[in-house]
């Protein structure tokens, strides 16, 4: 057994321990076990589901790839990268917070975000009390680009893997809705990797003047949701 301490750290350099940590935690923070209860929502795919909008692996493609580059993902990526630079900067995020809230386009769709952000807050203390300055509810997006601002993660790696957690939920939310198989549901997220990537390399040098959503019939979806008889669903 290795108890020479000065032998881990030469194996081990410090630098490489700042990045790994801020892996972990990013691991920590947007895997399915974190508790945000995000496995609960569907953003609307259960309605689009219902109505036959969406009905084999191809069609929901389309349409998570219409959210990724026309709709509320690409909004929740700009402000996330917004989010980020004022907290990282040692700036309040109240405002940005205040406007991610109000574009949330219908009931389900503000309790959805809110209530991810105010449970992800709620965790991160376990961490440390960095957390603290996100006052009342915030938006998912607004509450992870803070935090991970503020404990030292990276801007490109967080919205990359803040991107690929919300996607990856969505998939697995309409795997057991359509239904289609685990593997069709793998084989998306494949596909997607190189989307993903693209359009946080995109968001990192956006502003909130690009914030802007033409994918009308997600938010239609998400408010017709709100009055299905029948769902599995809170969104």
């Amino acid at each position: 057994m290795i108890t020479d301490m000065s032998i881990i750290t030469t194996i081990t350099p410090m630098t490489d321990l700042g990045s790994n940590t801020a892996l972990l935690r990013l691991m920590t923070w947007l895997s399915p076990a974190f508790p945000v209860g995000a496995f609960s929502y569907s953003h609307g795919i259960e309605r689009a589901v219902h109505d036959g909008l969406i009905h084999d692996k191809a069609s929901l493609q389309e349409w998570l790839e219409d959210l990724l580059n026309h709709g509320s993902m690409w909004n929740d990526a700009v402000l996330f990268a917004a989010s980020w630079r004022e907290a990282n900067a040692g700036a309040d995020v109240k405002d940005i917070a205040m406007l991610g809230e109000a574009m949330a386009g219908s009931k389900e769709r503000h309790m959805e975000t809110m209530l991810q952000g105010s449970a992800f807050v709620q965790a991160i203390k376990h961490w440390s009390a960095r957390g603290v300055g996100l006052e009342g509810d915030t938006p998912y997006p607004v509450a992870v680009a803070a935090i991970a601002a503020k404990n030292g993660v990276a801007l490109a790696p967080a919205l990359a893997a803040y991107l690929h957690a919300v996607l990856s939920n969505l998939i697995q939310g309409a795997v057991r809705l359509v239904p289609l198989g685990q593997s069709h549901g793998v084989a998306l997220m494949a596909m997607m990797e190189k989307q993903i990537l693209m359009l946080a390399a995109r968001a990192v040098y956006s502003s909130l003047d690009d914030l802007g959503s033409a994918a009308i019939m997600s938010d239609i979806m998400a408010m017709q949701h709100e009055t299905q008889y029948s769902r599995v669903f809170r969104s």
